[in-house]
């Protein structure tokens, strides 16, 4: 005798999505008009099914399924070994996450070390296998030698996130995890990568750990590619941490652009909405605390 349907599952539930009629699905046009409108964009990475359903729920804009994984799931000492496969996984997990609960945040996949490196063909390959995971725009590392990259994965009809700065895959080359474009010689290099990126057709841009006056400079300069900050001050387009992070579980010492949103917080998805309020309001990030 077939036992009647329930909801109910042992392992736990996805949470219900918002009230539809309440929500405008993510998309291109969207994110620029939250820009016109002055509102800034959130973002926050995700890795599994389940927080990107909590996070879509609180608000959350655009979920970006980080290479940051590599150190946050797997372990790792930095992005350098993580691989297209394990991206393409955590993609698929994010993307039926968001599914499962009718979500609408828009979602951002990384491209890992050496899936794009070798030339703009080997770059749609890998693009495409991120694409069919669920992705709706993919994220590469640098500039000069990327812009050929974008502009060729953007003419094939592939949305492309630009990250400068503070590039973790290239953190050996960087000598360590430090602030990028402090000095007027690097300061010109990222605006001239950051302007060629937006010509190339880069519809958003990353900027990890640059100083909060030159972030400011360049977001006025790119008004066709939404830049978000880590660790850039809050004079760009929109924000992003690590979910962990700005959670305040972490395996390493907290960085200087973080805050523990949990600190005030009685659940996950209150500190995420608090995250998201504090974005929108303006008081996250504080640049006397969060920038350089």
């Amino acid at each position: 005798m077939n036992q009647p349907a329930t909801s109910s599952s042992p392992y736990g539930t996805l949470p219900p999505a918002s009230p539809l009629p309440q929500r405008r699905p993510i998309s291109l046009p969207r994110l620029a008009q939250l820009r016109a409108a002055g509102e800034k964009i959130t973002m926050l990475t995700a890795y599994d099914a389940t927080f990107a359903a909590v996070a879509d729920a609180a608000g959350v804009e655009c979920l970006l399924v980080g290479d940051s994984l590599g150190m946050v799931c797997q372990g790792l000492p930095s992005t350098v070994g993580v691989t297209l496969e394990t991206m393409r996984y955590h993609t698929e997990s994010v993307a039926r996450g968001l599914y499962r609960v009718q979500g609408t945040a828009w979602l951002i996949a990384d491209l890992p070390f050496g899936s794009y490196h070798e030339s703009p063909e080997q770059a749609l390959r890998s693009a495409t296998t991120l694409m069919q995971a669920g992705a709706h725009m993919v994220k590469l590392e640098g500039g000069g030698w990327t812009v050929p990259t974008v502009r060729f994965l953007v003419e094939r009809g592939i949305p492309v996130c630009a990250h400068l700065g503070l590039t973790p895959q290239t953190v050996h080359a960087l000598g360590g995890y430090r602030v990028q474009g402090r000095d007027d010689a690097a300061a010109q290099t990222l605006r001239q990568h950051a302007l060629e990126l937006q010509d190339a057709g880069a519809a958003m841009l990353v900027l990890e750990m640059v100083p909060a006056a030159l972030s400011a400079s360049l977001t006025a300069e790119l008004p066709h590619c939404h830049t978000i900050g880590i660790g850039a001050g809050k004079g760009t387009a929109g924000q992003v941490l690590v979910m962990h992070d700005m959670l305040g579980v972490n395996l390493g010492k907290m960085a200087k652009f973080v805050r523990n949103f949990m600190q005030d917080a009685d659940s996950v998805p209150a500190a995420i909405q608090a995250y998201v309020q504090a974005v929108k309001a303006g008081s996250f990030p504080d640049d006397a605390l969060h920038a350089w």
